[in-house]
């Protein structure tokens, strides 16, 4: 995980609108390669030749001195040309998936000295960020937008029939109608809006500013998702919620196709069984602490019988505010049963 943030942060170095992303395209409009690797403790054994610079960073500069044959050395923080012109030699032995002699040096210097190394092709037009092992092709901001934007329609879709579900699964809920399968189809959609949404995090960092708008209604999109499953499984789930969430992760978008699949991991029972909710997503819209919600649950187990409370009963716990809780109950209950969407 420190490795994907690591490499998310770095991402950022490149993304339109950035210096270095600068010099990358003006390099590959000027069709010029380049190497330019960023400084780490482990890569003084492994650069030779060249002369040192010490200079301020500048696009311009980087752009120049790309015209020599050599790789650049950069500082991490990017303030820093340190050096140009030098000769990458990496530990041949290390295995690399590139054939040109360009790409092999630095694959391997990246692997072998942990940091961050972008390989710029003026053959094939191209830029290759690798960092430690890992390999990413630098995508044009064009076609970036073109795909996010057509997965963002598709979670449209998804969010759509997931607030549709999750209005039938509340209406069913203040019915007592609940059934395994109503349940699994609102976290089946969850899984697939969260699965679907994975890469678009990258995308939107390797965008930039441009993809500030798209940022926005993904976000919007996404907002009060994960937390409505998390309710969910609070109320239903007969495992822990950590095993749970780790069960679903698991399993792929095919896989989340199948309700019954879901249904064993998060209940072990079957669909068609009916279930009761224990109330935790319902008392969270009224205004009771987290303490106060798990006195309710734990004193009426499931929400029919805080239903059927009385002031009395609920006395013992709230003193004078017992009236105005029961109150406030039937009035969530009556909004929800006109359609008001909870989540």
């Amino acid at each position: 995980m420190d490795s994907d943030k690591n490499f998310i942060d770095l991402l950022k170095k490149v993304s339109p609108g950035a210096p270095l992303r600068t010099v990358i395209d003006d390099l590959l409009k000027s069709e010029l390669g380049a190497l330019i690797v960023f400084d780490s403790p482990e890569l003084q054994p492994i650069i030779k030749g060249g002369f040192r610079i010490n200079s301020r960073f500048s696009p311009q500069r980087v752009f120049e001195l790309c015209k020599m044959d050599g790789a650049i050395v950069v500082s991490l923080d990017l303030k820093k040309i340190l050096y140009a012109n030098v000769l990458l030699a990496p530990d041949s032995s290390i295995l690399t998936s590139e054939t040109g002699t360009r790409h092999m040096a630095g694959e391997r210097t990246a692997k072998q000295a942990q940091t961050f190394v972008i390989i710029v092709s003026e053959r094939r037009k191209k830029t290759t960020l690798c960092y430690h092992g890992h390999k990413y092709i630098l995508k044009a901001s064009d076609w970036i937008l073109r795909d996010v934007s057509s997965t963002l329609q598709i979670l449209e879709k998804q969010r759509e029939i997931f607030d549709e579900l999750l209005s039938k699964l509340n209406i069913l809920e203040m019915s007592e109608l609940v059934s395994i399968s109503d349940v699994c189809k609102v976290i089946q959609r969850v899984e697939m809006i969260v699965k679907t949404s994975e890469n678009l995090k990258k995308d939107f960092t390797e965008l930039g500013k441009e993809g500030n708008v798209m940022n926005m209604r993904y976000k919007e999109l996404l907002r009060g998702v994960e937390r409505t499953e998390e309710r969910i499984i609070r109320d239903y789930g007969s495992l822990s919620m950590n095993k749970t969430k780790i069960l679903l992760s698991n399993l792929t978008l095919d896989g989340l196709l199948d309700l019954e699949a879901i249904a064993r991991i998060v209940f072990e029972k079957p669909l068609e069984e009916m279930i009761s909710t224990r109330g935790y997503r319902f008392l969270s819209h009224l205004t009771l602490n987290e303490k106060e919600i798990s006195d309710i649950v734990t004193k009426f187990e499931n929400l029919r019988s805080v239903f059927k409370a009385k002031t009395e009963d609920l006395g013992e716990l709230f003193g004078a505010r017992a009236e105005s809780i029961i109150n406030d109950i039937e009035n969530l209950r009556e909004q929800i049963l006109s359609g008001k969407v909870m989540t």
